[in-house]
């Protein structure tokens, strides 16, 4: 997962986690804000599944979003992923299967054949994807062609496809329009929810974690979608408030809960999600 860490703007108007991405339009559960301390994070790589899963139920987190390669079939990863499995349903922890390249933007028959790897292994609640188009170099010279593609992807994975489907986007898709249309509104309406890449080191403020979600955050409320935000722990040499490395696990813990706390009355929101295990484990206290 990349950082996108600029936009034109950062001021936009302002607008249950049990469910996971669930409890969206067109179910009878309430759409209001999840309740705080609902937490996610991301699993890149092979770690030791009885860890992973203690270390995830340890922190209160409900959802895990695995990597699944697309050899998952034969590369040996199976019975590690069941192991994960087993073990996360033992804690009462959702897996959604994570995936993701860029180039799934103009060669989605790629993102479909590892969606079909992922649905045959019958281990999985969700489809997390994390598909960055905006690291092409298309999106330069032909953005708007591109952002047509990511459409397009979208639209091939939910084809087809039993399972929910939650992206992971930047904070300013909504600056941009495709075909006359907004571009945060129309990926909106080809998922279940998203993942917002909120990645600051402040709650609330200019330039928080809240600020440059605010937007994601009110579409999501009309839409009637789920909205989770995220934070990072990688360390970021050219972003530093982008990430809690330097701050540490308590400072970040207790931001977190500032933002629960200033996200009540933003129905949409789904939580925090933590990018990513790996870094998180070993983040400073």
């Amino acid at each position: 997962m990349s950082v996108i860490l600029t936009a034109t703007s950062l001021t936009v108007p302002a607008v249950s986690a049990t469910a996971g991405i669930a409890g969206t339009a067109g179910t009878s559960r309430a759409f209001v804000a999840a309740p705080a301390g609902t937490r996610a994070m991301w699993l890149w790589g092979a770690y030791d599944s009885a860890e992973v899963v203690a270390w995830a139920a340890a922190q209160n987190v409900t959802e895990i979003f695995a990597y699944v390669p697309w050899s998952v079939a034969t590369d040996g990863s199976l019975p590690r992923l069941r192991d994960l499995r087993s073990r996360a349903d033992d804690a009462g922890i959702r897996l959604a299967a994570l995936g993701g390249e860029p180039d799934w933007t103009t060669h989605p028959s790629d993102a479909v054949a590892w969606r079909d790897a992922v649905l045959a292994t019958n281990l999985f609640s969700a489809i997390h994807l994390d598909v960055e188009p905006y690291t092409l170099p298309a999106w330069q010279t032909n953005p708007a062609g591109t952002q047509a593609a990511y459409l397009t992807l979208l639209d091939r994975m939910r084809a087809g496809n039993p399972l929910p489907i939650e992206a992971d986007v930047p904070f300013w898709y909504g600056e941009h329009k495709v075909n006359g249309k907004n571009f945060a509104d129309e990926v909106l309406k080809r998922v279940d929810a998203i993942t917002v890449m909120s990645y600051r080191d402040t709650a609330t403020g200019a330039n928080s974690m809240l600020a440059v979600s605010q937007d994601w955050l009110r579409r999501g409320a009309t839409a009637k979608k789920r909205v989770r935000l995220a934070a990072e722990t990688d360390p970021l040499a050219e972003c530093t408030h982008c990430t809690f490395a330097e701050e540490g696990s308590r400072k970040m813990l207790k931001t977190l809960t500032q933002l629960d706390t200033a996200t009540r009355k933003s129905p949409a929101y789904a939580g925090v999600a933590i990018h990513r295990y790996g870094s998180w484990r070993v983040l400073r206290p």
